[in-house]
């Protein structure tokens, strides 16, 4: 089974292969990525800049995650408040 990574790891290990004098093998053992991914990564930073990582559509997938679950909970609570009222608690 494959490794996830964040794309703030991808980039902070991506930044650092590009700006230090280690070679990539060293650096990818430093940060337990296999050196092909690590290759990729760079490679895919190159070609796409800020896009590279994903880090807008995951942003984004996560808030609508978040908004969907907040509103579930809203939905609980009134639910919650419905049985309470019905129950004749307060």
């Amino acid at each position: 089974m494959s490794k996830t990574y964040s794309p703030e790891f991808k980039l902070q290990v991506v930044l650092e292969a590009l700006q230090s004098d280690r070679t990539d093998a060293e650096i990818a053992r430093a940060y337990d990525v296999h050196p092909v991914t690590l290759s990729n990564w760079k490679k895919k930073l190159k070609d796409n800049g800020a896009k590279a990582f994903g880090g807008d559509n995951e942003l984004k997938e996560k808030e609508k995650k978040i908004a969907n679950l907040e509103r579930m909970v809203g939905q609980k609570e009134v639910e919650i408040a419905l049985l309470k009222n019905f129950l004749g608690e307060s």
